[in-house]
C-alpha cells in the first residue's frame, strides 16, 4: 500500500510565476520576522528574538525546498534558470541579514538578559551560534570594511550559482566508432547516443555512466586520453575566470578580518580548527601512502610495457589497468558483475538492511514529483509505527540536471510549538546507469557504493530529532558532515550484506560466493593511488585558499597533482568543473578524508560487534543521526564510541600502522 503525501510540495504544479511567487513571498515573510525582532524592545525575550531568527531560518530552508531546488533538477531549462535565480535571491537576502546592524544589536541586547544566562541545551547554542554568524559577518570591524565583506560575500554567491550552472550545462562528448570501443560492452555500447552530425559515430558524454565504465575498459590508450582531456576541461573557459576571482575575493574578505588566509577564516568553527591540524593530517598520511602508491604504479607500469605502451602510467591508465587486475586476479568484472546489482533490487536491499539495523520500515509513496524517474518512499520507526519522514530518489543522468551525486534537504526537521515533530523531506539526486533496452538500471559496484553513501546523508537529514531547524539532520560541523555517509559505505564490502540482494537480473542466481569475497577482497586494492588523488584534491583546496594574497593556480594544480603521482595533463586544468571549490567545500575538502577517519573508527564498533548488530545500529541512530549538530561532533563521537575517538582503524584500513 502506498503512503499517503498530502503536506508535500506539488511540484508538478510548478511554475517560473510560481518559484517567483515562493522566493518573494518567503523575503517578505523575512522582512516581517526581521523587524519583530528590530522592534521588541528593550525588554528581549528568547521568543521575540532567537525564535523570530530561527523561523526565518525555517522559512527560508523551505522557499530553497521548493523553489531553488529546481535549479539542480527540473527538466525544464526555464525553470531550472528561475530556480537557480531564486536560490541566489534567498542566499543573498539571509547574507544581507547577518549584516544588519540593528539585528546585531538585538541579539546582544538579549544575550545580556537573565533569561539568556539561563537557557540550555539547544537554545544555549542557538545564541552562541547566532552570535558567531554576527561577529563573522563583521560588526566589530570598520563601517567601510563591513560593507565590503557585505559586498564580497553577495558576490560569492554569484560566481557559485554560476559556476555549477555552467558545470550542468556543458555539452561535449568522445565521438567514436563501433569499432574502436573495443573492450566495452555490448549493452554500454548499445546504450550511447548517436552522433548528430554522422550516424557511423556514437557520443561518450560527459555523465559519468558514459565515462567511469569508459575510462574502465577502453583498451585504446589514446581515446582513454582524449575522454580524460575533455573531461577535466569542463567548463574552463566560463569557469576559470570565476574560480580566480572567487579564491581573490575570499583571501580579501580574510584580510579584513585579520586572519592570514581564508583557509584559517573558515576552519576555526570546524573540528579541525587550524590549517596547521589539517597539514599535519595530511603529513601523518603522505610519505606511508606515496610508498605504497609508488609500488602501485609501478606494478601498473609493468602491465602497461607488457602491452607495448610507453611509460609513465599516466591519469588515464590507473582505472583501466585497476579494473583488469580485479578482472584477473580477483575474477571481479565490473561490468559483469553489474549484471547482480539491478538498481531496484539494491535500492530494496539498502532499505531492508538499514531497516534492520536502525529499526525502520519504509513503504513506496506516491509524491507529486519534478520528473518520471522520481521515486519517493515513507520512513517509519519501526517500534512505534510513527512516520518520521519521506524521501525522493532522482537517480538518472538527463540534460541540465546536477551533475554529480548529493542529498538536498527540501524540508527540514523540527519541534513545532504544538509538541509534534516536523517530519522531515529529503532528496537524493545522482546520475547512475540508466535502463538500456531489455536491460533494467544496472549497477557497477562503484556506484552501489555511491548510493549508500549518499543515502547516509539521507538518514542523517530525515532521521534528525532536534528541537531547532538550524541543527536538524546534516547541520553538523563542514568536516564531520560525511562521517556518517563514509560508514554507509563499509556495509557494501560485506560479503553477508551483498549476498541479500546481489542476484542476477535474468537467471536469479545470486552472485557466487567466491566472487562476493574476492569482490570483498579488492577493496584495497590499489587504495593508495585511491587516497593520494583525494589527499590531492584536498591540498590543491587548502593551496587555493592559503595565505598567499596571489596565488599561481597552474602552479598549484601541477604541485598537488603531482602529490597523486601522477603527471599533470597537458591543456586541461579541473578545478574549473571541481564543483566543490564554490558549494560550500572551499577550505573544507580535506573533510572527505578526515571524516573516513571518524566513519572507519564508528565502524569498528560494528565490526567487533556485529555489522548488521541493531543494538549498536540504534545506538548509532539515537546518539549520531538523530542528533545532527546539536552539539559538538566530538561529543558525538565520545557518546557513541563510549570512549576518546581515534585513527588506528583508519590507518589499519590503509595499512599504515
Amino acid at each position: 500500500m502506498e503512503e499517503s503525501t498530502e503536506d508535500m510540495f506539488d511540484y508538478p504544479a510548478i511554475t517560473v510565476a510560481l518559484v517567483e511567487e515562493i522566493t518573494s513571498g518567503a523575503i517578505s515573510e523575512g522582512e516581517r520576522l526581521r523587524a519583530a525582532v528590530l522592534d521588541a524592545g528593550p525588554k528581549r525575550s528568547y521568543d521575540d528574538t532567537l525564535a523570530s531568527l530561527e523561523e526565518v531560518g525555517e522559512v527560508f530552508g523551505r522557499a530553497h525546498g521548493q523553489a531553488g531546488f529546481m535549479g539542480y533538477v527540473h527538466p525544464d531549462e526555464e525553470l531550472r534558470a528561475a530556480g537557480r535565480a531564486a536560490g541566489e535571491q534567498l542566499s543573498k537576502w539571509l547574507t544581507e541579514l547577518a549584516f544588519h546592524p540593528g539585528l546585531y544589536q538585538a541579539v546582544e541586547e538579549f544575550s545580556a538578559t537573565d533569561e539568556a544566562a539561563r537557557l540550555s541545551g539547544e537554545r544555549a547554542r542557538l545564541l552562541e551560534f547566532v552570535r558567531r554568524d554576527l561577529r563573522r559577518a563583521g560588526h566589530h570591524l570598520p563601517a567601510r570594511s563591513q560593507e565590503r565583506v557585505k559586498e564580497l560575500t553577495g558576490r560569492l554567491i554569484e560566481l557559485g550559482v554560476a559556476f555549477a550552472q555552467n558545470i550542468a550545462e556543458h555539452e561535449d562528448a568522445l565521438e567514436v566508432t563501433r569499432e574502436e570501443l573495443e573492450g566495452l560492452p555490448e549493452a554500454y555500447i548499445d546504450s550511447l547516443p548517436l552522433s548528430p552530425d554522422c550516424e557511423r559515430l556514437l557520443r561518450v558524454t560527459m555523465d559519468y555512466p558514459h565515462v567511469t565504465p569508459f575510462m574502465e575498459n577502453a583498451r585504446r590508450r589514446d581515446l582513454r586520453r582524449r575522454l580524460m582531456s575533455k573531461f577535466n576541461s569542463r567548463a574552463v573557459g566560463t569557469n576559470r575566470p570565476l574560480l580566480e576571482e572567487a579564491v581573490a575575493i575570499r583571501s580579501e574578505i580574510a584580510a579584513l578580518f585579520g586572519e592570514p588566509s581564508w583557509a584559517h577564516h573558515r576552519l576555526s568553527d570546524r573540528m579541525a580548527k587550524t590549517p596547521e591540524r589539517v597539514e599535519e593530517f595530511y603529513e601523518l598520511l603522505l610519505a606511508p601512502l606515496q610508498e605504497a602508491g609508488r609500488r602501485e604504479i609501478e606494478r601498473i607500469a609493468e602491465m602497461l610495457e607488457a602491452d607495448g605502451e610507453e611509460r609513465p602510467v599516466q591519469v588515464w591508465d590507473w582505472r583501466y589497468y585497476d579494473n583488469r587486475i580485479r578482472r584477473t586476479e580477483y575474477g571481479v568484472d565490473q561490468m559483469e558483475v553489474a549484471g547482480y546489482f539491478p538498481l531496484e533490487q539494491v535500492v530494496e536491499g539498502m532499505l531492508d538492511l538499514t531497516g534492520e539495523v536502525f529499526g525502520l520500515r519504509y513503504r513506496p509513496a506516491s509524491a507529486p514529483v519534478w520528473h518520471e524517474d522520481v521515486v519517493t518512499y515513507a520512513v517509519f520507526d519501526r517500534a512505534s509505527g510513527e512516520r518520521l519522514a519521506h524521501f525522493h530518489m532522482d537517480l538518472f543522468p538527463r540534460e541540465g540536471k546536477f551533475s554529480h551525486a548529493a542529498a538536498f534537504t527540501l524540508r527540514g526537521g523540527r519541534r513545532l510549538p504544538d509538541g509534534s515533530y516536523q517530519a522531515p523531506v529529503s532528496a537524493i539526486v545522482a546520475n547512475f546507469t540508466p535502463p538500456s533496452g531489455d536491460a533494467p538500471a544496472l549497477l557497477q559496484h562503484s556506484e552501489v557504493l555511491t548510493l549508500f553513501h549518499e543515502f547516509g546523508h539521507i538518514l542523517h537529514q530525515v532521521l534528525t530529532r532536534t528541537e531547532l531547524g538550524r541543527f536538524s539532520g546534516t547541520s553538523t560541523e563542514g568536516d564531520f558532515v560525511e562521517a556518517p555517509s563514509q560508514i554507509m559505505e563499509n556495509w557494501t564490502w560485506q560479503p553477508e550484506v551483498l549476498a541479500r540482494f546481489a542476484f542476477h537480473y535474468r537467471t536469479g542466481e545470486p552472485l557466487p560466493t567466491e566472487v562476493l569475497e574476492k569482490l570483498s577482497g579488492a577493496q584495497l586494492l590499489n587504495v593508495a593511488i585511491s587516497k593520494l588523488r583525494q589527499a590531492g584534491f584536498g591540498l590543491l583546496d587548502m593551496a587555493l585558499h592559503g595565505p598567499d594574497p596571489d596565488p599561481d593556480l597552474d602552479e598549484i594544480l601541477a604541485a598537488t597533482t603531482e602529490v597523486a603521482l601522477f603527471p599533470q595533463q597537458e591543456g586541461t586544468f579541473f578545478p574549473a568543473s571541481f564543483g566543490h571549490l564554490l558549494a560550500g567545500y572551499d577550505a573544507g575538502y580535506y573533510g572527505y578524508l578526515w571524516s573516513e577517519v571518524y566513519g572507519d573508527d564508528m565502524w569498528r564498533r560494528f565490526e567487533e560487534e556485529g555489522v548488521t548488530n541493531p543494538g549498536v545500529g540504534m545506538e548509532y541512530r539515537r546518539e549520531v543521526l538523530e542528533k545532527g549538530g546539536s552539539r559538538d561532533a566530538i561529543e558525538t563521537l565520545r557518546a557513541f564510541l563510549g570512549r576518546e575517538p581515534d585513527n588506528r582503524a583508519f590507518l589499519r584500513k590503509l595499512g599504515i600502522e
